[in-house]
């Protein structure tokens, strides 16, 4: 919606705040320096639109004396940081296009603009120039800004728009009757109001207005209510009425985004024949055994059809890139027009609320594979994204550095309350406390054994807490000593990685701790960014072949283990082993850069191969017979982690010559060619058959990652004793539930020819 007249401004002055009556640009005098630009020529800036918070808005510019907007062609984080930094703020945590935060009026003074990030003004980075752009106000872009203020910070070339008291920020749920359960799905509607709550008069009062605070509050849909229970309890209490009419259609992400009439002046106590709104949602499945339904409900629920659409990459659930099934196999979805209507309905069909957030530009890390839609147009209404308007992918429209994302609402669980980080340098670092209770009903906070704690454990500690991905798991921090916390509590954790929070995970039902000084508790190093390591399937399919290598040629390789057991038994340095053979290709498509846990210094060197390994094992290669078991295996310890190649416009990082630093750079990959050593799997044992081949990168979680689902790769594989063939090579997360079915009752090639 268009933007009403502006309202009243607050503009720092002398260390205080004066409030304008209508925006004017600052006739004040500037702090002396030698650089300073005369004050009319130095743009100013706001936030502005809705729905908001002070730390985030439409970002508007006063240049040459008229207000105009930024368009999102090409903008960034970086871009976000600059902004943010200039409007006072230490740092940007997001940014958001296609006018999310309502169209603006005027001009558009920025276009196609590029930041390096460092930049102490919008105007030093590249961009089209002033008032030179070919975009709408449907392309305005907004900015997310970390809520903490830089220090001292006061500057008159900021104007902080003061947010419309008549706006509506944050809605709860207030049940009747107090409970610790959550979610909490029922109760009567409350808009925060000043310091306080206040209620929403029922009169007029839709199903469709209940749809929008359900999909706010993370419920993917609604239910009716029993008003009369409610009644009673109206009758007895007294209330303060803020809204007493709301007119959504029902596709809003938020009710600010509603037609509202608010109470006029101090008339708030009034709903006549009326009572508080109330409303009941249905929460996701995901939700559904923290809800408090009983478990005969549960089992008579319809269990839902496999899902076409699903959610990769994010750090916590209901985030992450968008990917759908066609003709059984997964693919992304390109972001042009990519709305929060569009999101809301991929949200809403996964089980979680309405979007927050429609993401572009692959913020959630780039796919693979197919991208299986472009141009997503939904109404907001329909039941799945493939009942939306679309149009089929062809090679020159997009590229997956376009795959959208999302971030939706999801249910408040109050999981943070119960852990906590102490002593770190930063809040996403530190020993992790528990909250645990006694006998008695006391609770005090409480330490963790470090002993198995790893990758896995991390990313569930810092999920819950939103700290986003994991990485590193600590498992001795006498180096965060930082509380008087010395009690074990909890001991023997194991978790899966996709809990959503620790208690969740496996852990000993009496501690039992073989260190327990509390310098070998657990701890966490938490990231908003993560690496994600995918192998190129297709060339390992390409590239097999089988070599007969003499033994004289593998005394290296046999010292790094590189061959089956039976080696140690031959007539060394005759004869020969029989070597599998194959190129891998690992690409990172994260979104920071894959990093061996360890440092140069405690990197091993082995003299036969004359180089340095940073990670014991990088891959496990092995070949399964039709159940499961190992005919044979091989491993890749990471001797050279390093930037073999990279997209266009990425600049390689990582080189292994002269000691140097190894790792894989976002857009970068490492290649291991078939003809260097251990790059293959002894079957020298292995009789003729079919199997199935499988190779899995960072298979020890050394190193964190966003998505370890896709670090697997399969083949079905024929050997008929003299040659090999290779057929149906994937990601082990890329197929439906379907074909991989049929993958794995694969019954063989019967020659030669793959279909």
């Amino acid at each position: 919606m268009e933007e009403k007249t502006p309202g009243p401004v607050i503009i720092p002055y002398s260390g205080h705040f004066k409030i304008l009556d209508r925006f004017l640009p600052i006739e004040t005098t500037p702090r002396p320096t030698s650089t300073s630009k005369p004050q009319s020529d130095r743009p100013q800036f706001r936030l502005v639109g809705y729905p908001r918070k002070h730390n985030e808005g439409r970002i508007e510019i006063f240049y040459k004396g008229e207000w105009g907007t930024i368009c999102d062609d090409d903008f960034s984080l970086s871009n976000a940081h600059v902004l943010c930094r200039q409007l006072g703020f230490v740092a940007a945590t997001g940014w958001t296009h296609s006018a999310k935060y309502g169209k603006g009026l005027g001009k558009i003074w920025l276009d196609n603009v590029q930041c390096n990030g460092g930049e102490k003004s919008i105007e030093l980075c590249k961009s089209r120039g002033w008032g030179n752009s070919d975009c709408t106000h449907d392309e305005d872009a907004g900015v997310i800004c970390k809520d903490e203020r830089i220090p001292g910070f006061v500057d008159s070339n900021v104007i902080n728009v003061q947010v419309d008291e008549n706006k509506v920020e944050e809605v709860r749920l207030r049940p009747v009757v107090a409970t610790k359960k959550r979610p909490i799905t029922e109760g009567v509607v409350e808009i925060k109001y000043k310091d306080s709550w206040a209620q929403i008069c029922d009169i007029g009062w839709s199903p469709k207005n209940t749809r929008v605070v359900c999909g706010m509050l993370g419920f993917p849909h609604e239910r009716k209510v029993n008003k009369n229970f409610y009644k009673l309890t109206a009758e007895r209490q007294k209330h303060k009425y803020r809204l007493h009419t709301v007119a959504c259609v029902g596709t809003e992400v938020h009710l600010a985004a509603c037609p509202l009439e608010f109470n006029k002046g101090n008339a708030t106590e009034t709903c006549e024949g009326g009572m508080p709104a109330v409303v009941s949602c249905v929460p996701g499945p995901q939700y559904v055994l923290n809800s408090g339904l009983k478990k005969k409900k549960l089992q008579t629920t319809v269990k839902p059809a496999l899902s076409t659409v699903r959610l990769k990459g994010g750090a916590k659930l209901g985030e992450g890139r968008v990917e759908v099934l066609k003709n059984n196999e997964w693919g992304t979805v390109c972001d042009d027009r990519w709305t929060l209507l569009s999101a809301s309905v991929v949200c809403r069909e996964l089980g979680f609320g309405s979007a927050k957030d429609a993401l572009t530009g692959a913020r959630m890390g780039q796919g693979i594979g197919p991208i299986h839609m472009n141009e997503v147009q939904c109404l907001g209404t329909e039941k799945s994204i493939w009942n939306c308007g679309f149009k089929n992918i062809t090679s020159e429209d997009c590229g997956h550095l376009e795959d959208a994302s999302v971030r939706c609402n999801t249910p408040y669980m109050a999981f943070e309350n119960s852990l906590r980080l102490t002593g770190g340098r930063t809040p996403y670092e530190g020993r992790v406390e528990v909250l645990s209770g006694d006998a008695n009903g006391t609770q005090s906070w409480g330490l963790i054994c470090g002993g198995a704690w790893g990758t896995k454990e991390a990313m569930v500690v810092c999920r819950q807490l939103g700290l986003g991905y994991a990485n590193h798991g600590m498992q001795e921090t006498w180096y965060w000593d930082g509380s008087n916390v010395t009690e074990m509590v909890m001991s023997g954790v194991t978790c899966t990685g996709n809990e959503m929070a620790l208690s969740q995970c496996q852990h000993h039902k009496t501690v039992s701790c073989q260190k327990t000084s509390a310098k070998f508790s657990a701890g966490v190093i938490c990231s908003e960014t993560a690496s994600d390591l995918v192998l190129n399937a297709p060339l390992v399919q390409q590239t097999v072949y089988i070599e007969d290598r003499p033994l004289h040629m593998l005394y290296c390789a046999a010292e790094e283990d590189c061959l089956s057991k039976s080696a140690a038994k031959a007539n060394w340095p005759y004869g020969h082993r029989r070597l599998l053979r194959f190129s891998s290709q690992i690409h990172n498509i994260g979104r920071a850069d894959f990093r061996p846990k360890a440092g140069r210094h405690s990197w091993v060197w082995h003299a036969c191969h004359g180089h340095y390994h940073s990670m014991d094992i990088f891959t496990h290669y092995d070949l399964l017979s039709s159940n499961g078991t190992k005919v044979a295996e091989g491993h890749k310890a990471s001797f050279c982690l390093e930037d073999t190649e990279c997209h266009e416009g990425i600049s390689k990082r990582y080189e292994c010559a002269n000691f140097g630093e190894q790792g894989i750079t976002v857009g970068c990959w490492d290649l291991y060619r078939h003809d260097i050593d251990c790059q293959w799997i002894d079957i020298t044992d292995v009789k003729p058959g079919n199997y199935v081949l499988q190779i899995v990168i960072n298979p020890n979680f050394e190193v964190a990652e966003s998505d370890f689902t896709n670090n697997a790769m399969k083949c079905n594989c024929k050997y008929d004793g003299h040659r090999i063939w290779l057929h149906n090579c994937h990601m082990g997360d890329a197929f439906s539930e379907e074909a991989e079915r049929r993958f794995e009752k694969y019954p063989g090639q019967l020659n030669n020819q793959i279909s």
